[in-house]
């Protein structure tokens, strides 16, 4: 059963002089309920555009995004929160964890937002979710106090914590290094299946990418399925994962312009 369906979607903005820059070009993607996606591309390619449409936090230029069958466009604002806040788990590459928070805390506040068996048992729920990351001894811990390995499994916890149907996750192995990222993606892969969410990676990383099912590419705002993540090449020296190309390293990110310089 489908659960986010894309059907030629676009994304236009207007750059300071008038002119527009296409950012997304004619994206078409579904993901069913367990599914595990990758989508890999440079600096510049489209990602954090893409990310925001597939997190119902924007809306495209032309074309639908469908989410749990329904058009995003026939959604009123409330309602597109309500289904993100529900529906959707957001995994970044920073963490992200409230400082001066403690871990169990970090894990509790989706469940502020929660209603029923959720909200009022919320401290519960949130402490059987750390101890499924391995990190129900680390309740009481404030973020500073954590490894990034460790910060990382409170955020996939905090996640994870309301039970959504999809997961996006933003290169969530971009800050920590090669081994503890791969710890740190087999977990997060276990218990997406485990739970019969659909996984979404986003990243620059081949090797992080490779441990998806399906796997597309993202070049120039075009999205294209491919094979294998091995199908793309990266730049020499860059390995395991895809450089920005001199082009694309003078702006912000090339083809997404800082929202500062683009007009409404």
């Amino acid at each position: 059963m489908s659960i986010l369906r894309l059907e030629s979607v676009t994304r236009t903005v207007r750059l300071p002089d008038d002119e527009p820059l296409d950012i997304l070009r004619g994206v078409d993607l579904e993901v069913s309920v367990g599914d595990h996606v990758s989508i890999i591309g440079r600096s510049g390619s489209g990602k954090s555009t893409l990310l925001n449409l597939l997190g119902l936090l924007d809306s495209p230029t032309t074309g639908d995004v469908y989410f749990d069958g329904r058009s995003s466009d026939k959604l009123s604002s409330r309602q597109r929160d309500r289904a993100r806040g529900r529906d959707v788990g957001f995994i970044f590459q920073q963490f992200n964890l409230l400082g001066g928070r403690t871990a169990l805390e970090n894990v509790v506040t989706p469940l502020l937002y929660a209603s029923g068996r959720q909200f009022w048992k919320r401290e519960k729920i949130a402490l059987e979710m750390l101890d499924r990351v391995g990190l129900s001894h680390r309740a009481a811990s404030l973020p500073d106090k954590l490894s990034g390995g460790e910060q990382q499994r409170v955020a996939i916890a905090r996640a994870l914590v309301r039970g959504p149907r999809l997961i996006l996750a933003d290169e969530p192995t971009g800050a920590l290094d090669v081994e503890t990222g791969a710890t740190v993606m087999s977990l997060l892969d276990d218990v997406a299946e485990s739970s019969g969410a659909a996984l979404i990676t986003i990243t620059h990383d081949i090797a992080v990418a490779a441990l998806a099912r399906r796997h597309y590419r993202l070049e120039r705002g075009v999205l294209t399925p491919i094979d294998s993540p091995r199908d793309v090449a990266p730049t020499a020296g860059t390995a395991p994962g895809i450089e920005a190309s001199d082009e694309e390293k003078g702006s912000d990110v090339a083809g997404e312009p800082d929202a500062r310089e683009v007009t409404a």
